[in-house]
């Protein structure tokens, strides 16, 4: 069997190592595909992603990308392990133009492939160009969602971890959000979400992890879980099987 991108295997993590929030969790992410993770309030979504990114600290189990194990890695040197991590909120530079925010993330990059990579980030989000000079702040959520991820993208990740990106977002702009990011997927570009919009996450990822009370409840084929009652009863407070 291929070995996945990502494997997070057992692992237990919250903000005090007494009071854990991750109790045992395991997910995996293949290559240039969509997983999401979803659950009730509390049941430890953001805490996971934030342990993949290393923030939030892990004392049991373990993260690798590719076999090799990242566990604990700092989120300033998630980049040398082909990882970009979009937080949920403050992930972009208001004060800072469009052009600011990309050149910023691309401070480490030599000039030439500086300059190519800002303009790809141009061309696969057009919105950008049209507000390249305006300072970040005149963005709607949507486009600042963009800009977030069009940085994130330019250290040419394997694997994007996005926090909720469609918090606070219209409808519309969710729509728009999320086919920017299958068109991502479709590039190679593997991407592992948190989301609280439950419908329009199933139907855009590949595969879905369900938690609760931090842990593993569900997972399985988004398109099978959409209908699925344990998952529904999971939001209910009713529990559900794990498997």
């Amino acid at each position: 069997m291929k070995a996945p991108l990502l494997e997070v295997r057992n692992v237990t993590a919250g903000y005090r190592p007494d009071l854990p929030i991750l109790h045992g969790v395991s997910i995996h992410v293949g290559a240039a595909e969509m997983v999401t993770v979803i659950g009730p309030n509390g049941a430890g979504k953001s805490t996971l992603v934030k342990a993949i990114a290393g923030i939030v600290p892990i004392s049991a189990g373990s993260v690798a990308i590719k076999g090799t194990d990242v566990t604990n890695l700092l989120t300033h040197k998630l980049a040398t392990a082909s990882i970009s991590y979009v937080p949920q909120t403050a992930n972009v530079f208001t004060s800072l133009t469009i052009d600011e925010n990309l050149r910023l993330g691309a401070a480490t990059l030599c000039k030439a492939d500086a300059a190519r990579r800002i303009a790809k980030a141009y061309d696969d989000f057009p919105v950008l160009l049209r507000y390249r000079g305006n300072k970040a702040k005149v963005l709607s959520g949507g486009q600042r969602q963009m800009l977030a991820v069009a940085r994130a993208l330019l250290s040419e990740p394997r694997l994007l971890v996005l926090d909720e990106p469609s918090a606070g977002l219209s409808p519309l702009m969710v729509s728009e959000v999320f086919s920017r990011l299958k068109t991502l997927v479709s590039t190679g570009v593997a991407i592992l979400m948190v989301e609280q919009n439950v419908k329009a996450a199933l139907a855009i990822s590949d595969r879905t992890y369900v938690l609760a009370e931090g842990r593993n409840r569900i997972d399985g084929i988004s398109s099978e879980l959409a209908g699925d009652t344990e998952v529904a009863a999971i939001y209910l407070g009713a529990g559900g099987r794990k498997r």
